[in-house]
């Protein structure tokens, strides 16, 4: 850990001299740039000292501990310095015109080198830097510079944990039947080509066991003529590895090694291999593979023989379809144990010398509870409750083991293989993803965050580095999409096109992560169990009582403060937070139940990111107008109708969000409301996403000044009026990078026009647009990038499916409370060929549904209604054979007969569509019939 805190200050230190160096002596320059050089050195240490640790179990001697932790203190207090010299310089950048900017820069460098300025206290950094060298030597610390190199050559000490994985009775394996005769059948069945099978999941998840059991399977074994098994791990040599490849494959038949292998390079290696592998039937297994550059260093040692098998363990997805470029390749995606055999697993574990493996019945509830806590992990079920069989069977126990859970992580050698196996994927990260998955050690227990969300908030920490030709938010996305890749990071929920929508961490992985946090000062959790924290602290997430909180809080040094406390908040706390946390530059408030910001949060000058998202503030200070570093401004849910005029001195702010819905209203016009925002705008070019404004506050004015926003990405507008169009349409035009584009009209009758709109921007995959259209705009046809489209309160003189059934990349199709003359919607053959969700709803008119064969092939989801007119069941319906959910709400009376459960042609759906589920409302009465139950029956 203290490598990436090194790291992040060296990045500040480069920062500080590229955009403050005209305010910065000679001398001084001189001295930053001595104490970046300095960290560098050190860095490259801290480098191989976190490697020896990784690999020998994080067993470094203490002296090696000690200067480690020196060091972070040291980066943290450069840190410090660094960050208050900037927070001297922003506040005397406050309202003052170019000329008095200048003199009081002078003055203020003058100061600034005074005994109180940046010269002393860079000396004393420089200081700093250079006693932490001399300690380093005077201990012969740099003896383990040495023994990293060392450790990169050979594989992981002869103690390495997943050892045990290897040697389980068959007897103490659960729910891999399934897994591993599909894994079976994929080695000894398929074509007669080279084949790779990749074994993918979280570390612990068994991927070792269930290779295992079948490469040892007599099945296997019969069936290839010579095999290996080779646990390959985070380091080895190649010319080592191919080595052990051929002596395994020469020992499985019992044959003496070739003359001279011990001494043979990696060429004469991979020759000898392809030379022993004609004409044979081979299969080998590699076991825990990290690296992507593995099979190239392997795949010609392997010839594409007939028969020939590669079975890859791994918890990296770009490693398991990597060898996807010269063979075959099938992947497994390995998934928890379902609870019935997670419980199966613990009962055997926990009761496995008494009772005959049965849980107690006073001790069901609280086991359960404990599998819960697994996640269907097989490693943790199995060490807890290998932990739980040598304990008292007593609530009382069982109790204090799951309270303490997070301490005993890091302290019972029962546990010691489950934290190392958790922490091995850790360690492999480059520093870069190391701060941004210790992260989640912020949120609370089971908790999703939004990946948008979370993005914005590694981008405010400054995790984020910017690559040449890509945004903040697109490297941030890269590096999220990396840590779900490497089994760190679980999707808990996607949207239509499959990519990540929320996330969070294995719980125990989790409990891991906050010892670590805790550890290297990058955040603590205030409880009710631990309610202080070290100086040094970073991060603050708040589980507390602010009232309870406010006693550990004093001047401080804390960059972020996250809140999850839904009791009562003091003025008194928030008056603390703005007036101790000068440094801050995360505050986050979701869900928090506070009513208004402190008077003086204005004076945060570094904040970069403040969230109020779904809180009661009603009004933002005008003192918001001095947060100049502010990116990310999250309103969304919270009661602020009208943004400040001072809003348009945050020339930095990449994300305006702001939009109220009341979820008790009926859906129509007024269900939502944007805010209302001063013209003059325009100078915050830096904006990437606006939405939702209120259109009508301003006028053609504030519609004009949207022209300006060329780096914008999501629009939206609310409140549109006809007369906007032409405008408007100039506006949108210009926004070449835009992805998401809302309009809603003022009111359902109003015209939105947006027929001028001849080149619009290329990239859009969202559209939603609300209020009357009499025809389909003819650019929306060429979206070639759309994926969502949503039209409602539209008039249409003709059927818009025409126009939209050959949009390439359309899943999502929403219509809603559409009028146009006919009545009849008629989705013809050969259209919508990626359509997975179709929502027609409040279609008074409808009165026919025709589909024919071949149309949105994979559509899966369909919902209808209300539509009074409808009164006979879709003709063609039966052709969706790819949809599992089918949903009619507030049909008439004549529908509802065709449709009752003892109705033939309800039956008669159901058996034509596999899995459908049909929902279907009454006035007030809605029913759901499950396929498998009362459908069939």
């Amino acid at each position: 850990m203290a490598e990436q805190i090194v790291c992040f200050v060296i990045d500040k230190l480069i920062q500080l001299l590229i955009t403050t160096e005209a305010n910065l002596s000679r001398d001084t320059r001189e001295g930053v740039r001595f104490i970046r050089d300095e960290l560098e050195s050190i860095r490259s240490f801290l480098k191989d000292a976190d490697a020896k640790a990784a690999a020998d179990g994080e067993t470094t001697n203490d002296t090696v501990k000690t200067w480690v932790n020196q060091v972070r203190d040291a980066a943290f207090s450069i840190e410090d310095v660094i960050d208050e010299y900037l927070l001297r310089i922003t506040l005397h950048h406050q309202d003052i015109g170019f000329i008095r900017f200048f003199h009081k820069t002078i003055r203020l460098v003058k100061k600034m080198r005074s005994q109180d300025g940046i010269v002393s206290k860079v000396d004393r950094m420089k200081e700093l830097v250079r006693d932490i060298q001399e300690r380093r030597k005077r201990y012969e610390l740099s003896s383990i510079d040495q023994q990293g190199r060392d450790n990169a050559e050979k594989t992981l000490p002869w103690h390495d944990p997943r050892v045990a994985s290897l040697f389980i009775e068959e007897a103490e394996v659960v729910g891999i039947e399934s897994a591993r005769k599909e894994l079976t059948d994929l080695l000894v069945g398929g074509a007669p080509r080279r084949k790779v099978i990749s074994v993918v999941g979280m570390g612990g998840l068994g991927k070792t066991t269930i290779a295992r059991k079948v490469y040892d399977s007599l099945t296997v074994m019969d069936h290839f003529k010579c095999y290996a098994w080779i646990t390959v791990s985070q380091s080895y040599r190649v010319e080592d590895l191919l080595r052990t490849v051929v002596k395994l494959f020469y020992n499985s038949r019992k044959e003496n090694f070739p003359e001279g292998i011990d001494t043979m390079d990696e060429e004469s290696l991979i020759r000898k291999s392809r030379e022993y592998l004609q004409q044979k039937r081979y299969v080998v297994v590699f076991d825990d593979v990290w690296r992507v550059e593995f099979w190239e260093a392997i795949e010609h040692a392997l010839p594409d023989n007939e028969g020939g098998r590669i079975m890859i363990t791994t918890r990296i997805q770009e490693v398991a379809h990597f060898c996807k470029k010269s063979c075959f390749v099938h992947v497994h995606h390995l998934q928890p144990l379902p609870p019935n055999k997670a419980w199966e697993l613990f009962c055997r574990k926990a009761f496995q010398f008494e009772l005959e493996g049965n849980c107690p019945p006073e001790l069901k509830d609280m086991s359960l509870d404990i599998v819960r806590k697994c996640e269907g992990l097989p490693l943790a079920i199995v060490c807890i409750g290998g932990l739980l069989s040598t304990k008292v069977k007593v609530v009382s126990e069982w109790q204090k083991l799951y309270n303490s859970l997070s301490s005993e992580l890091g302290s019972n050698p029962h546990l010691t293989i489950l934290t190392r196996i958790l922490s091995l994927s850790y360690h492999h990260l480059p520093y870069c993803l190391k701060s941004c998955v210790l992260y989640f050690g912020i949120f609370p227990e089971d908790y999703s965050i939004n990946c948008v969300r979370l993005i914005r908030l590694w981008i405010a920490e400054g995790f984020v580095k910017l690559k040449k030709g890509k945004t903040l938010e697109e490297v941030g996305e890269e590096y999220l999409t990396e840590l779900i890749h490497r089994s760190l990071v679980q999707v808990s929920k996607v949207y239509i096109d499959g990519k990540a929508q929320s996330c969070r961490v294995h719980d125990l992985l989790r409990e891991v992560l906050l010892k670590r946090c805790v550890d290297s000062s990058f955040c603590h959790v205030l409880s009710e169990d631990d309610s202080t924290f070290k100086p040094t602290i970073r991060r603050l997430s708040i589980d507390i009582s602010p009232s309870d909180a406010l006693g550990g809080i004093t001047q401080s040094h804390i960059r972020s403060v996250f809140t999850f406390n839904q009791g009562e908040w003091p003025e008194s706390f928030l008056n603390t937070l703005s007036g101790n946390f000068k440094l801050l530059k995360v505050l986050d408030f979701t869900d928090a139940p506070i009513k208004q910001l402190p008077k003086y949060v204005g004076d945060l000058y570094l904040l970069t990111y403040l969230s109020l998202r779904n809180t009661k503030v009603e009004l933002l200070p005008d003192s918001i107008g001095n947060l100049q570093n502010l990116e990310t401004l999250d309103l969304k849910q919270s009661l602020v109708y009208e943004i400040p005029a001072k809003i348009n001195k945050l020339v930095k702010l990449r994300h305006l969000l702001a939009y109220y819905r009341d979820y008790n209203m009926e859906f129509c016009m007024n269900t939502e409301r944007g805010v209302r925002i001063h013209e003059g705008i325009g100078c915050l070019q830096a904006l990437q996403k606006l939405y939702q404004v209120e259109a009508n506050h301003r006028g053609i004015k504030l519609i004009k000044e949207l022209g300006k926003f060329r780096q914008m990405r999501k629009l939206g507008l609310k409140n549109l009026k006809s007369k906007d169009g032409r405008d408007l349409c100039a506006s949108i035009e210009k926004m070449n990078h835009l992805e998401s584009l809302d309009l809603s009209a003022i009111s359902e009758d109003e015209v939105l026009d947006l027929e001028s709109i001849s080149t619009p921007p290329e990239f859009i995959r969202s559209l939603y647009l609300r209020g009357r259209l009499e025809q389909l705009p003819s650019w929306i046809s060429n979206l070639q990038h759309l994926v969502k489209l949503v039209i409602f309160w539209s008039r249409f003189r003709d059927s818009p499916l025409k126009a939209l059934q050959n949009l390439p990349n359309l899943l999502d199709l929403r219509l809603g409370q559409m009028g146009y003359d006919g009545g009849q919607l008629h989705f013809e053959e050969g259209g919508f060929q990626k359509l997975r969700y179709l929502g027609l709803r409040d279609m008074e008119g409808l009165n026919s549904l025709i589909i024919d064969k071949g149309v949105m092939p994979v559509l899966q989801e369909f919902h209808i209604g209300p539509s009074p007119q409808l009164k006979e069941v879709p003709s063609g319906i039966h052709h969706l054979q790819n949809l599992r959910y089918l949903g009619f709400y507030g049909m008439p009376k004549e529908f509802a007969r065709h449709m009752h459960p003892n109705n033939g042609l309800h039956y008669w759906i159901v058996k034509h569509i596999q899995d459908v589920r049909f929902g279907y409302k009454f006035g007030p009465r809605y029913d759901v019939y499950e396929r498998h139950s009362q459908c069939e029956s």
